[in-house]
């Protein structure tokens, strides 16, 4: 009977299992993009940031500090965290962490407030990795592992189209705060529907200390120092590209706001079609071949003050290669990942990433504050560079080791 019960529930799971797959990518999408979504926000709505709550360009980078230095702390604990409760209750805490912490921004008086609710939102960035790799590998089949990790990392730059086109569009109309607040609302629904949708998680249970490490060792510590450097570029394009847009270029807050969003669909066109390239040994060269595009991407954003339609090209760049490169990064874990490790090792490659967005806008900002944006973009074109190098370094140690080759 135990055999016939396990014949007949295999030959259902392609069905049932397609299905749940299908409505599982549409909401780690949405929860990929509420995790970040007040990283892109503060980036977009940056022009009308600075005027109303009188901050400097410097204050402005120190937010995004503050919220990835918080997710960079607790991204190890949180993996393990993820581990031990599950999917479905990570998610939810996730949505509805995002959905205070933005309401908390739109009620900001000045900047005290501000980097008080920026912090409670790296809560969610350090949820997120883990908690939607591990929802995957539940869920989904291996077959199809990769293409849905590549959909669920693009959610990350919807948020950023939502933030660069239609909220701050609407924060023409209803101001900031109001667009901010509709962003809020739209999470907790989010929430209730992960609540509704989701398995339930099995019992809490305690996750053995025995191998537990918050130290990040082979595969895992070459991939956070790449996402280290990569994160430190990409934070400081998303924080500051469009003040360069109003202040450098002349353009007005919304077209700024639609350079973030033409990044955004780059960053979704390329995590998708990069990840679905990102097969076994060929994955391993594709972090530094990425890193080396988004090189050529930086030159695009300086050359753009000479030749103001390259900023259009150069945001449209750093999508397709650069905001790639941390999917590839994440397919790898998930294709190689121990038994039982799939949320701490994703979080100890996260941790990386938040780490480089908390100290990439800062040193931008030392140089945006006096306008001297051109050295800004070399600054983000080494960080580039040096995540690359890495990246190239991995993987021919990768490849001398035969390691990621079985059948």
């Amino acid at each position: 009977m135990g055999a016939q019960g396990t014949t007949a529930a295999t030959a259902a799971a392609p069905d049932t299992g397609d299905g749940r797959a299908r409505r599982l990518t549409a909401l780690l999408i949405c929860a990929m993009a509420f995790s970040m979504l007040q990283l892109f926000l503060l980036g977009a709505l940056g022009p009308r940031l600075v005027e109303e709550l009188d901050l400097s360009p410097a204050v402005l980078g120190l937010t995004t500090t503050v919220g990835f230095g918080t997710a960079a702390a607790l991204s190890p604990a949180g993996g393990r965290m993820v581990d031990r409760v599950g999917p479905r209750r990570s998610l939810v805490l996730l949505l509805v962490v995002s959905a205070v912490a933005l309401a908390l921004i739109g009620a900001a008086p000045g900047a005290g407030l501000l980097l008080g609710a920026v912090a409670l939102g790296g809560i969610p960035q350090a949820l997120a990795n883990p908690a939607t790799n591990k929802a995957i590998l539940a869920v989904v089949p291996q077959a199809r592992r990769g293409a849905v990790t590549g959909l669920k990392q693009s959610g990350v730059q919807l948020g950023a189209f939502a933030a660069g086109l239609p909220l701050a569009a609407l924060a023409g109309g209803l101001g900031w705060r109001g667009a901010v607040w509709t962003a809020s609302g739209a999470a907790l629904l989010a929430g209730a529907w992960a609540l509704r949708a989701l398995p339930a998680d099995p019992p809490v249970r305690s996750v053995p200390s025995v191998g537990t490490s918050y130290v990040p060792r082979g595969m895992v510590a070459w991939l956070a120092g790449f996402s280290l450097f990569l994160g430190a570029g990409i934070a400081s394009v998303n924080t500051y590209l469009a003040l360069y847009g109003v202040r450098a270029l002349g353009m007005g807050p919304t077209p700024a706001g639609a350079l973030v969003a033409a990044l955004g669909v780059a960053g979704v066109l390329g995590r998708i079609g990069w990840s679905k390239a990102a097969r076994p040994g060929r994955a391993e060269w594709l972090p530094g071949l990425l890193a080396c595009g988004a090189v050529g991407a930086a030159a695009l954003l300086a050359a753009g003050s000479l030749v103001p339609p390259l900023v259009w090209a150069g945001a449209v760049a750093v999508g397709v290669f650069a905001v790639s490169g941390n999917a590839v990064s994440m397919v790898l874990v998930v294709q190689r990942a121990a038994a039982g490790r799939a949320g701490q090792d994703s979080a100890l490659v996260a941790a990386g990433f938040f780490a480089g967005f908390a100290v990439g806008p800062p040193l931008f900002g030392l140089l945006a504050q006096s306008g001297r944006y051109g050295w800004g973009w070399l600054l983000v074109a080494v960080e580039f560079a040096a995540a690359g190098a890495v990246a190239f370094l991995w993987a021919v140690r990768d490849r001398r080791a035969g390691a990621g080759r079985t059948a």
